[in-house]
């Protein structure tokens, strides 16, 4: 089993997978900000579950916007446990709103969070993962870059942008041995705080005015996104945790690069499909076909 670092685990999807997968077998920290305090309530949550079930599920403080906080939140684990198998890169922040309300900071803000979150947490780990060269790193992304959803402008580029940082970044790390696994949930409109704790653009007063015509459209916008689904689906996030854990069962090698878990029949496998074939014809014509697979070191 693996040693497994987990971002943003003090709700939501990040914190059913840190329970599903140490009950799985797995050592895992999981971490969130501020488990002393704002969060005190879900890390006892978690040291109770540790305990009650004797599982192997410790909590870690980790903040994503700093990178002192990657950097020690690394340390500790590797203190610790001695090893570092897994990176889950999972935290993140919602905000809905018309695009033209946001200043260019509060998206700079956003993507500093939901993109250069992950970007400081592989430069915490990724000198651990090269030098023994072997690990995962598995992004929770979303199938926002294929779909596309109004109202959401400011998320869908920092997610977008994540998942490009994940591919590039899969490019150099394959060929040292260190596996890059996607992972991309659709809508759940139940079971996380991404919807109720939604930000807003601060100041947007005369903005929204401009775009009154489209209010009826932004006010039944969860209504749309729940009409996605099957009559009688439980859009469950837990499912996503079920898959994460499925993945790390996998042998090394056999862990997909891609893997959505989409419960609105969005046609996203399929888009992925096309952009994958694309994507690799185009490397391999470069003459760099070797940073398409993971290779062992």
């Amino acid at each position: 089993m693996s040693t497994v670092l987990i971002t943003g685990a003090a709700t939501g999807i990040g914190n059913l997978t840190a329970r599903a997968l140490a009950r799985a077998g797995h050592r895992v920290y999981a971490s969130m900000r501020a488990p002393g305090t704002r969060n005190a309530a879900p890390a006892e949550e978690l040291h109770r579950l540790a305990g009650a079930e004797r599982l192997d599920l410790n909590v870690v403080e980790l903040d994503v916007a700093s990178q002192e906080s990657a950097d020690r939140a690394v340390a500790a684990v590797l203190e610790d446990a001695g090893a570092l198998d897994v990176v889950i890169h999972n935290a993140g922040h919602l905000v809905t709103g018309y695009v033209e309300a946001f200043t260019a900071e509060e998206i700079a803000h956003l993507v500093d969070v939901n993109t250069l979150g992950v970007q400081r947490l592989n430069r915490a780990a990724l000198p651990h993962l090269r030098g023994q060269g072997s690990g995962t790193l598995l992004y929770v992304g979303s199938t926002i870059p294929v779909t596309t959803p109004p109202f959401l402008g400011p998320y869908v580029v920092s997610k977008a942008a994540m998942d490009s940082l994940a591919l590039v970044t899969s490019y150099e790390v394959a060929p040292l041995g260190i596996e890059t696994v996607i992972v991309m949930p659709g809508a759940f409109t139940e079971g996380t705080d991404h919807f109720p704790k939604a930000g807003r653009p601060a100041d947007a007063t005369g903005v929204t005015a401009g775009y009154r015509v489209l209010d009826p459209l932004v006010a039944r916008n969860e209504q749309a996104t729940e009409s996605l689904f099957t009559p009688g689906t439980q859009a469950d996030p837990s499912v996503v945790a079920e898959e994460i854990t499925r993945i790390l069962s996998l042998p090394f090698g056999e862990r997909p690069l891609r893997s959505v878990v989409d419960l609105t029949n969005s046609l996203v496998e399929q888009a992925n499909s096309a952009v994958l074939e694309a994507r690799a014809d185009f490397v391999r014509r470069m003459g760099f076909g070797e940073v398409l697979h993971v290779t062992r070191a």
